[in-house]
């Protein structure tokens, strides 16, 4: 749903002059610059909708009250079904607000339960603060103390391993498969409209997005007007110009693995990545399943398009007695 000018302002700040110079920095300053513009203006509407539901809330009232004592006339009956229509639109748009914000998928789409999305939003943000922490020494407790501790614990857990002498023979390849030179050429090949756009358009809906705010249904929905400057970063990807890690970052959320977490290790932590740099890793995903089954062999059955790890469980069983 997109509110009535929404789409032209959108076009108009995209389109506006921009004085960056590669593409990636022209991609970032006009995200930038959008995300900027978006927060004023979703201020100022979320006070005029506000305002506006109220006054039409009050209006039905007063017919409603009219109503009560004598027949309305024609013209009255008008008003009241093209006031129920716009407050209906109006609750519809918070409805779809609180929802995106709840990230619930297991009521339909048409259910109408503003209050419910509240609540599962706000116990969101009350789930997901840490305010204290237990380990060894005692409870941390405080956001400063808090963030060296987990920091710390995963520095520890992820960092650089200590010296391994295991290494691997390059030249012992005799029984991998090779790719044809026409499945060389897919692969090298340059990156198409067609092939973008089908990658932008099979990311889901109602997901998180990354640091610059912009989920996959903005890509989909502005694909006419954001197409040529995301091809214009492909281009420069072929031509292996592109600065990709200007672009590969996220926010690093902790979830709690068990109610009421109280050690660093119950909780899970994900990367909540830029829909831009998502794109890059859907077109490549995409191109390898091309030659993928030619070159993986039918013993793997995961993580493979098409296959599934219960064929595993066949495979296996037909082979032996």
């Amino acid at each position: 749903m997109i509110r009535d000018g929404f789409y032209e302002m959108v076009l108009n700040i995209w389109q506006s002059p921009c004085s960056e110079g590669s593409p990636v920095e022209r991609w970032q300053s006009k995200i930038r610059r959008l995300r900027q513009h978006l927060r004023g203006w979703a201020k100022h509407t979320v006070g005029s909708y506000r305002k506006e539901k109220k006054t039409l809330l009050a209006l039905l009232d007063n017919l409603d009250k009219k109503a009560e004592s004598s027949p309305l006339s024609d013209q009255e009956i008008n008003l009241k079904h093209y006031l129920k229509e716009r407050l209906v639109h109006l609750l519809r748009e918070e409805e779809l607000k609180w929802y995106e914000r709840a990230k619930v998928k297991t009521l339909l789409e048409g259910d109408a339960n503003t209050r419910f999305f509240h609540l599962v939003a706000d116990a969101k943000h009350q789930k997901h603060h840490i305010y204290k922490l237990e380990n060894d020494q005692g409870v941390v407790i405080g956001d400063e103390h808090l963030k060296r501790h987990i920091t710390s614990y995963y520095k520890n857990l992820f960092g650089q391993s200590k010296n391994c002498n295991m290494s691997l023979r390059e030249d012992q390849n005799q029984d991998i498969p090779q790719i044809s030179p026409e499945e060389n050429d897919i692969l090298v090949s340059p990156f198409t409209e067609s092939e973008v756009r089908e990658a932008v358009f099979q990311m889901e809906h109602n997901k998180a997005p990354g640091p610059d705010g912009s989920p996959a249904e903005f890509n989909q929905v502005f694909w006419g007007v954001i197409k040529y400057d995301l091809l214009s970063l492909f281009a420069e990807l072929h031509r292996e110009t592109l600065d990709l890690y200007s672009l590969n970052f996220g926010i690093i959320t902790l979830i709690p693995k068990v109610n009421n977490a109280t050690k660093i290790q119950q909780y899970r932590p994900i990367c909540v990545l830029n829909v831009s740099f998502k794109i890059f890793t859907k077109v490549a995903t995409n191109r390898l399943n091309m030659v993928a089954k030619t070159m993986v062999r039918p013993t793997q059955t995961t993580f493979m398009l098409g296959r599934n790890i219960m064929e595993g469980v066949i495979y296996f069983t037909g082979n032996h007695p």
